[in-house]
């Protein structure tokens, strides 16, 4: 009787054992209440400035690119970069931007995931 005993104890130990040890795996690295920080890397994006709420497809379809940016982004809405299929927020040089606004540019900043702290614009060379 007692060897049936300690077998189910050291049974259940190892029981008990194995499911924190699969618990423990499930749960995240980081402690509670932080947020994992998404490192920004400096670069240069070319693509079309258009507005974050239209992207690559303005819905005005009575106006020019441009002026639909323009008008999207005096509403409230921020500028936007569309490269290829991602469109990028962009965040700052506002007036350089409005200059380009529809047209192709080259955009140097700081990309974090969708976000582009913008550090410069230019006209994109037509090749």
């Amino acid at each position: 009787m007692t060897q049936r005993r300690t077998l189910l104890t050291t049974i259940a130990v190892l029981t008990f054992s194995g499911l924190l040890t699969a618990a423990q795996m499930d749960m995240p690295a980081s402690t509670p209440g932080s947020k994992p920080k998404a490192a920004a890397a400096s670069g240069t994006l070319t693509g079309i400035v258009s507005d974050a709420m239209c992207g690559a497809h303005h819905m005005a379809k009575d106006k020019s690119a441009a002026d639909c940016t323009r008008e999207c982004v005096k509403q409230g809405t921020k500028f936007a970069l569309v490269v290829g299929k991602k469109v990028y927020t962009l965040e700052g040089h506002e007036a350089e931007l409005d200059k380009v606004a529809g047209m192709k540019a080259t955009v140097k900043g700081k990309v974090s995931g969708e976000t582009v702290t913008v550090q410069s614009v230019v006209p994109a060379m037509k090749m």
